[in-house]
């Protein structure tokens, strides 16, 4: 053969591996009101900076009557780009080919792209379109999952792991997605369950369907499997791209940083915060309005928004500079702590310290949530996650008190107990092991009962008033050097601001050991 006879089969070849293949993609996927494999990698990374890697591998498969059905590629594609001019590599799968299912070829694929980000440092991003394993394959499907998870943990805390699941991610193929670090799906396309509802009905008779089963509402609001559902395929990879925005490539990179002035003057949103805090204690607010307060112009993005909404987890700015805020959300459930809040911020919380992502905690607690379904569900072991993830993380970690700051709650919140290099309070802040109300209760109970019932109200409000004065606020507190500087309202965003800055180098050297045992 010519030299251009070699140069007219590999264009013939590469036509073969993505032209037609497309072309066949587009029909199918389409007509489902989802875009196809390249599609979705053309949509998430810039224009022009896909190079794509093993177009032309193919499997060996000979059982079952494959070896007459080997197209390029496998059923995923696999490359490296860049989002925002920043580098990527990433992997997606092509239901259109195979069901996108997982084979040897396949698997290879998908390993050498993560040991490649791995080996370069920079995110790695899934998207997930599968049938699951490849049946015709056997036990090397199931090796190749298994290898895959051993990939996600050895990656994990080291880059970013992003997975976007835009179809059906059912069985062995569920653990890759819930190792890596953020799990987006799609409204009314994608499911993500262990079993499917025939299997779920054959074995313990229960009948379900796909969206009660694992629909995107489910994973988003119940199990909070999933950290974001977009309403179609472009707004999943739009919260995608907006995320890495906010990441380092690696945890040994700095985040990225951009320009912003950020004046030292107070402004009219400043000032709005002394009116924030309701004078009547049972009465909420909606902590947002403090988060976009503090924050370089007010943007945020929410990780896991529709789950466990007693608790905020977002990421912003300040100064230009990327931070991880944490804040108790009263709007729902007077911003207690459950099980679901505790272990929602532990994770957020332990991602932004392998990240070097500096916490910002805006406490409003009352406690622990009691009751006996909390208790009986683990609330003692699985509340006990976020004391660990506050007490290991040793990035930068300012804590704002606003209101209610007690007893277990104000320990985990970001208290200076547990490694808070700045402490900020509120003078609305009621620092104590519990409400007035409660301790009057507890404190004066015998006194409470000796008074002549006509008088009892009256005794209970006295009470309630001097244990106030005297303990529900942030003084006792600051007098301890538990509380840093107790601030104006008003002047938070400034000493956020000044904070951090103060904060920005940093450094504590951890003791050495293999690893800790997180209370899982």
């Amino acid at each position: 053969m010519t030299t251009a006879d070699r140069i007219s089969d590999l264009a013939a070849r590469r036509d073969e591996a993505v032209g037609i293949a497309e072309k066949r993609a587009v029909d199918r996927q389409h007509a489902k009101g989802k875009l196809t494999a390249r599609e979705r990698v053309d949509l998430l990374l810039d224009p022009g900076s896909f190079v794509e890697l093993d177009e032309f591998a193919r499997h060996r498969c000979t059982d079952f009557g494959m070896e007459h059905n080997r197209p390029y590629g496998d059923g995923v594609v696999t490359g490296y780009g860049t989002v925002d001019g920043r580098q990527v590599c990433l992997f997606s799968q092509d239901f259109t080919t195979l069901g996108g299912s997982m084979g040897e070829a396949f698997g290879s694929k998908v390993l050498k792209v993560m040991d490649l980000a791995m080996s370069i440092g920079c995110p790695i991003i899934g998207i997930n379109d599968s049938g699951g394993a490849r049946i015709q394959e056997g036990v090397v499907s199931l090796a190749y999952y298994a290898e895959l998870g051993m990939r996600n943990v050895r990656a994990s805390g080291v880059i970013p792991q992003i997975s976007l699941l835009m179809g059906p991610c059912a069985g062995g193929a569920v653990y890759s997605p819930a190792i890596t670090d953020f799990t987006v799906m799609v409204d009314n396309t994608s499911y993500m369950f262990v079993t499917g509802p025939e299997v779920v009905e054959a074995v313990t008779g229960e009948r379900t369907s796909l969206d009660e089963l694992g629909g995107p509402t489910v994973n988003a609001e119940v199990s909070g499997n999933a950290h974001y559902v977009g309403q179609d395929e472009q707004d999943a990879i739009s919260w995608v791209q907006t995320l890495l925005g906010y990441l380092p490539g690696n945890n040994l990179d700095p985040t990225p940083s951009y320009d912003h002035p950020n004046t030292a003057e107070v402004t009219e949103q400043d000032r709005a915060l002394d009116s924030l805090i309701p004078d009547a204690d049972n009465r909420a607010y909606d902590i947002t309005e403090l988060i976009a307060a503090i924050v370089d112009d007010g943007e945020f993005q929410e990780v896991q928004p529709s789950y466990a909404r007693n608790i905020i987890c977002a990421f912003a700015r300040v100064d230009g500079h990327s931070v991880g805020v944490v804040a108790n959300n009263p709007l729902f459930s007077a911003g207690a702590i459950d099980i679901a809040a505790s272990e929602k911020a532990a994770r957020f919380v332990r991602f932004c310290d392998a990240f070097n992502i500096p916490l910002l905690t805006l406490a409003d607690v009352p406690g622990y949530l009691p009751g006996v379904e909390q208790e009986r569900g683990g609330i003692v072991r699985r509340g006990a996650k976020l004391i660990y993830a506050y007490a290991e993380a040793t990035v930068p970690k300012v804590t704002v008190v606003t209101r209610k700051a007690y007893g277990g709650g104000y320990a985990v919140m970001g208290s200076k107990h547990l490694g808070a290099d700045v402490n900020l309070a509120w003078p609305t802040a009621e620092i104590a092991v519990m409400g007035a109300t409660g301790a009057v209760q507890v404190l004066h109970r015998r006194s409470l009962l000796a008074a002549e019932p006509q008088d009892r109200a009256r005794l209970a409000a006295e009470l309630t008033d001097e244990y106030q004065r005297t303990f529900s606020n942030p003084y006792a507190a600051a007098q301890h050097g538990y509380v840093d500087r107790v601030i104006q309202p008003a002047h938070t965003r400034i000493e956020v601001s000044r904070a951090l800055r103060l904060l920005r180098n940093k450094r504590v050297q951890p003791p050495t050991r293999k690893h800790g045992n997180i209370p899982l």
